[in-house]
């Protein structure tokens, strides 16, 4: 998460989805958000038709705040999965990839590793606005460069990264079918769109995103409002362990 003057002295962030979370007020977990710029709904779909000829290597599409793609090895027969996977504060998308690369090459998923805007996405410090755009622009081009399954289009991230991945999966459900949520700290509200199953873990030490006032609140909300929540508490911190790791990809690319 970001040092800076929107973050609330205990390290928090508010709860809400659609309304829902709108009067949960978290002790250790609140910071306010200015009135989003967008209702981070994406356009970006898959299309019919397309034969892979995506690389490995830079997105190309951001500057210096660019992002990577991962093309696995061996590309599973037909249309292959793809993960939309999101870095944590201060982070990028190289670093992602250096933690689960291994993992999602082994699973035959391809990876789209972008780089926020600014040191982290837009919604943690304002509202949806830059980084929904720029994360449209870059799906766009993966649909049109490689043949993705509709039906395994998969968005996920750690930290803030994970927070922004729930928050833009409930808001586009019906472009992804699953939401990856590593150690997440908070929901931004948006309009939800389909209804993604959901996989959150949690290090049970976590001090940088205490447990009890994060997922242990976030994951009961998303199961009262009907949402299918796989939950892993494990014994670390701030992490993302690999045994955790592989789990998660496993999962979410499980017809």
């Amino acid at each position: 998460m970001p040092k800076d003057d929107t973050r609330i002295t205990r390290r928090g962030f508010g709860t809400t989805v659609g309304g829902l979370f709108a009067a949960t007020v978290l002790e250790a977990c609140v910071v306010s958000t200015k009135a989003p710029s967008s209702d981070g709904h994406l356009s970006a779909r898959p299309g019919a038709g397309v034969a892979t000829s995506l690389e490995s290597g830079p997105l190309g599409l951001g500057g210096d705040r660019d992002g990577l793609i991962q093309v696995p090895a061996v590309l599973p027969r037909g249309a292959a999965p793809l993960l939309l996977f999101l870095h944590g504060a201060t982070q990028n998308g190289a670093g992602m990839l250096r933690r689960i690369g291994a993992a999602a090459d082994q699973a035959g998923i391809i990876v789209l590793a972008p780089d926020s805007r600014d040191t982290t996405w837009d919604a943690i410090r304002d509202g949806f606005g830059a980084d929904v755009e720029y994360l449209n622009r870059a799906l766009q081009y993966v649909f049109e460069h490689a043949a993705i399954d509709p039906a395994r289009v998969v968005i996920g991230g750690f930290s803030d990264g994970a927070s922004y991945a729930i928050s833009l999966g409930l808001a586009n459900g019906d472009l992804f079918s699953r939401v990856l949520a590593f150690s997440p700290g908070f929901v931004v509200s948006a309009p939800p769109h389909g209804h993604p199953h959901v996989f959150v873990s949690h290090g049970l030490s976590d001090r940088i995103l205490p447990i009890d006032q994060c997922s242990r609140v976030i994951v009961p909300r998303l199961t009262s409002m009907g949402y299918d929540v796989t939950f892993r508490e494990f014994d670390g911190r701030h992490e993302m362990p690999p045994a955790v790791v592989s789990e998660g990809l496993k999962w979410a690319t499980t017809a």
